[in-house]
């Protein structure tokens, strides 16, 4: 690569945060929204409906004017929606709500990443919130944390799911622990996507979780068949179980906190039984990934946004920390980018492994 097209790739990272909310403040401001309802609407008219000036509001539909999001009649002085008018609305409702997360947590917290690398913990919630602590305890305390993350990690969590369920076996009957299951929606589609007679989901996660957990089961009908542990992973889990599951929680640690993760699998299940994991899939060689938009997301997240900590690993360290956790490594199962909305991320995998000793 010359330099100068090494300098055009900074300039782009330059760029990146500029272009970001100028989009997102022409959803906010409700630009997006008029130009639909009213195609070949004024600037100044826009500028009306929205209590802005009309200069600001010609400076910000430059931007999607020039990416063809929207598009404009110099005769006219008009705005049509272009490739968004295309954009159905729950795709949408998806992108904005994940952009919400980028603004709300990314921006801020993001801002002292290099503090928090150096630091080991997310120094952004403590500046902007006097909280010392994770996002996922920070979220419990402060609403505009939890409304954004929350809104967007659900969203996932629907898409995700039932594509997981697919691909993992749940025998009939099985006692099933969901490890690290919030408050309770994982249960939930383990037992709506695989109920069998006495199949029962077992969520374990932090105390504070239950009162939630317990009200979502009984909003979704599923309280006879699904309950809730609390404690910590890193202290004890309950035991006798047939399936462990873990989804969207590995990534949120360093490798010696997942090794320990795997021990606590171990012990929850019997010899035989099974773990599956639902993890973002990282490439063993960068240069070849299958999903770059792994690393364009996740370490700055949860390194500078969410933990201190963390980020995705590769199949072959997962598979070499199961083995020394007494486990059988067994079927990787990706997700289809082709069968993905082009807007999500990451490409998943989901890795079963099979208990053949205690630790």
């Amino acid at each position: 690569m010359s330099t100068d097209a090494t300098l055009a790739q900074l300039r782009g990272y330059m760029v990146g945060p500029t272009r970001f909310i100028n989009l997102l403040s022409c959803f906010e401001l409700g630009l997006i929204d008029k130009i639909r309802e009213s195609p070949g609407v004024t600037a100044a008219q826009l500028a009306g409906a929205v209590g802005a000036k009309e200069d600001a509001v010609e400076q910000l539909l430059n931007l999607p004017v020039q990416e063809d999001f929207v598009t404009y009649d110099d005769a006219t002085g008009g705005y049509t929606l272009g490739t968004l008018a295309d954009v159905e609305g729950e795709d949408l409702k998806r992108v904005l709500a994940f952009m919400d997360l980028v603004k709300v947590t990314v921006l801020r917290q993001g801002f002292y990443l290099t503090e928090s690398v150096q630091a080991g913990t997310v120094v952004g919630l403590k500046e902007f919130y006097g909280y010392e602590g994770t996002l996922f305890g920070a979220v419990a305390e402060h609403k505009d944390l939890r409304e954004s993350w929350a809104t967007a990690m659900d969203s996932e969590t629907a898409r995700v799911d039932p594509w997981f369920f697919s691909n993992v076996e749940i025998p009939a009957g099985a006692q099933v622990l969901d490890l690290a299951g919030n408050t309770g929606l994982g249960a939930i589609h383990t037992y709506k996507l695989n109920a069998s007679p006495g199949l029962r989901v077992t969520t374990f996660d932090l105390p504070e979780k239950e009162e939630e957990c317990l009200a979502n089961f009984r909003a979704h009908g599923v309280a006879e068949h699904c309950s809730f542990v609390g404690g910590d992973v890193f202290k004890s889990v309950p035991q006798g179980f047939d399936v462990v599951l873990i989804k969207h929680f590995l990534a949120l640690w360093d490798k010696d906190k997942v090794f320990e993760i795997f021990g606590a699998a171990n012990n929850a299940l019997k010899v035989g039984g099974k773990v599956n994991l639902l993890v973002p899939l990282y490439a063993e060689n960068n240069k070849d990934s299958v999903d770059p938009r792994c690393v364009d997301f996740y370490p700055a997240f949860f390194l500078g946004c969410a933990m201190g900590q963390g980020g995705g690993v590769k199949l072959s360290a997962y598979r070499r920390m199961l083995e020394d956790r007494g486990f059988e490594w067994g079927e990787v199962t990706y997700e289809t980018p082709a069968d993905m909305p082009a807007d999500s991320f990451p490409i998943h995998a989901i890795v079963s492994a099979t208990k053949v000793a205690d630790i």
